[in-house]
């Protein structure tokens, strides 16, 4: 399901109820919310138990109060279902969900159950009292589960499903039924207390979803989308637009560095380097590194002339600055290929495969130099492969 502010709910009572102790983080908020709309099964069991309950205490008490609670409960599946159905298919496609209306007909039927236990319990049928309490209780157990993504409403639902329950069996006359004023507070304890439990996990478990996709799309030195990540992106934004340029940096003088001042002085410096690049690009450009002291700058489709210019201005950004290494002033320079893609057919690994070999050219050319691969072109990789002269449509600025 994909992830929105469209699926979340907007009144200030639903949002309440919908919130989870502690700190969630806002990317994992929606897919809770989700959550709600899950358990078909256990739905269509719970609305067609308690309409089928309300509908035997109406046939066996046919007064105006059994009877209302009959036509409350079908009135409220009526309404339910649809909105499961909508919101399903709205957090599917990334619509607008009417989670509101959605959450309210949920306490809605749970007061529904509540009213059905109070009239019931009152009424002296015993019989007819015990059908009802415990298919109250069973149900839930069906709300906790289905629900436990937000334990507010849990509690809610179970307060109002149970709670009446208690109050009749005080006031019903008998002595015996006060001990429900002791047993269904602790019952709606345990319940509501399991509903938090499960929301903890499941927040946790979440979290570490989370966490180890972006490990997985992130480099763990510098924080910058690794290969994987990057491809990603890519992915993402084929459908919204068929051009690109890929700026290939090389930092020149790295290794040097490296070798002379240590391992950690490296990764500092590379560090440094990244902090540098995410700096001096807009923010709508992508920022990788490839591994080692390769990057990689994925930006919007441009000319020629203005990629030249911005992969000379990246050079001339990085071998000016000087980086501090264990009290020493370092500076490095960068080699950069650059490949435009405009070919709607042309995909990312041709387009990369282009800005390598642009920035090998880079590197034979003497350094700190940027290199322009020609338009991505099928027949232009035919040709490289084939072992056959493509560098003079090549340009650089050196």
């Amino acid at each position: 399901m994909p992830h929105g502010d469209g699926v979340l709910p907007r009144w200030a009572v639903t949002r309440w109820l919908v919130e989870c102790a502690g700190e969630v983080p806002a990317e994992i908020r929606p897919s809770l919310v989700q959550g709600l709309y899950g358990s078909l099964p256990i739905f269509l069991g719970g609305v067609f138990n308690t309409i089928l309950v309300s509908s035997i205490v109406a046939t066996r008490l046919p007064k105006p109060a059994f009877l209302l609670w009959a036509v409350l409960e079908v009135g409220l599946a009526a309404l339910r279902l649809p909105l499961l159905i909508k919101g399903t298919r709205a957090a599917k496609s990334g619509g607008r969900a009417h989670i509101d209306l959605y959450i309210l007909a949920a306490v809605c039927w749970a007061a529904s159950v509540g009213y059905g236990c109070f009239i019931t319990v009152l009424s002296g049928d015993w019989l007819a009292a015990t059908l009802v309490v415990l298919s109250a209780a069973a149900m839930t157990g069906g709300v906790a589960f289905r629900n436990f993504a937000a334990p507010r409403l849990v509690t809610t639902m179970i307060l109002l499903s149970l709670g009446p329950c208690a109050i009749a069996g005080v006031i019903s006359g008998e002595l015996i039924m006060l001990a429900t004023a002791f047993q269904i507070p602790m019952y709606i304890y345990a319940m509501t207390h399991a509903a938090y439990r499960l929301n903890a996990m499941l927040v946790q478990t979440m979290r570490s979803e989370r966490e180890n996709g972006r490990r997985a799309r992130h480099d763990t030195l510098t924080g910058l989308l690794n290969r994987a990540g990057l491809e990603e992106v890519v992915a993402r934004r084929a459908g919204t637009t068929t051009g690109a340029t890929l700026f290939y940096i090389d930092l020149d003088g790295f290794k040097a560095i490296n070798d002379r001042l240590g391992h950690a002085a490296g990764d500092q410096l590379l560090v440094e380097v990244s902090d540098l690049m995410r700096q001096v690009t807009p923010a709508t450009d992508v920022v990788a590194r490839m591994g080692g002291d390769e990057f990689v700058i994925l930006a919007d489709e441009t000319d020629a002339a203005t990629a030249r210019q911005t992969g000379q201005r990246l050079i001339d950004t990085l071998s000016s600055t000087s980086f501090l290494l264990n009290e020493t002033a370092v500076t490095v320079g960068a080699s950069v290929g650059i490949a435009i893609k405009s070919d709607a057919q042309s995909d990312f690994s041709t387009l990369l495969l282009e800005a390598d070999r642009a920035l090998y050219d880079a590197k034979l050319k003497g350094r700190s130099c940027a290199v322009l691969a020609p338009v991505t072109s099928p027949n232009l990789y035919l040709a490289a492969d084939q072992g056959l002269d493509v560098q003079s449509s090549r340009s650089a600025a050196c």
